[in-house]
């Protein structure tokens, strides 16, 4: 059988009774302080502010914000999702353009076709693809930039070269090939020559990989490609 009890904490200077209900097992407190669903939406699905964040803004406890949310049947964010929002707090770094031309069409063939063909799908949190050719790598720059609006500055890029390689002669290479800044280019990986097999023509420009650090986006795309 539940009991109930009614006592008095002090918030700001004002008394506001506290109901406690209890069993043998579970202990649950409840504020008075009641929040209107209408506020709650548009706080937290409106302008995805976080839990902890609505707390605050109204001066009450999480524990509170999360009982009017179960109250008024608003549904969480997974973990995932909360963290997403917390490293995108202005919404996606991304929209998906609907496709109206012949060569926007094309364009998005192409760039799924080049990502089922060499992206790296393992990769579950990142749009990921990497070459030795130039102009693929460009082609798929072109597929993000274009159809899903993601600024050219937040891309980034890995180089693997050999060791016999100049790194700084690599380095701009690609700088120059793709138009970028170096302050775009994560630290060079260095391949020991003849460690990965023998290379009549080895590529002396290394591998370039392109990635876009987008969880959502990534889910987009993959779900594009053929099943």
């Amino acid at each position: 059988m539940a009991h109930v009890t009614v006592v008095k904490c002090s918030k700001n200077g004002v008394n506001l009774p506290i109901i406690l209900w209890y069993t043998n097992i579970k202990y649950v407190m409840h504020s008075a302080h009641m929040i209107e669903k209408q506020q709650l939406e548009v706080f937290y699905l409106q302008e995805k502010i976080s839990m902890m964040d609505i707390a605050l803004r109204l001066g009450c406890s999480m524990h509170t914000v999360a009982y009017w949310m179960g109250k008024h049947n608003i549904k969480r964010r997974t973990i995932s999702e909360a963290i997403y929002q917390k490293s995108n707090p202005l919404g996606d770094p991304f929209s998906v353009r609907p496709i109206t031309t012949m060569k926007e069409a094309q364009l998005l063939g192409l760039g799924l076709g080049l990502y089922w063909g060499e992206g790296t799908k393992a990769s579950k949190h990142s749009v990921r693809l990497g070459n030795t050719d130039p102009e693929l790598i460009k082609m798929f720059i072109q597929f993000l930039v274009e159809l899903f609006d993601v600024k050219k500055e937040k891309l980034r890029f890995g180089l693997q070269i050999f060791s016999d390689t100049d790194p700084q002669k690599a380095l701009d290479f690609w700088v120059n090939a793709l138009n970028v800044e170096t302050s775009q280019f994560t630290k060079i990986i260095v391949t020991i020559s003849g460690s990965m097999g023998t290379y009549t023509h080895k590529n002396m420009t290394g591998v370039l990989t392109v990635s876009f650090h987008n969880k959502k986006l990534r889910d987009i795309i993959v779900g594009m490609l053929p099943r």
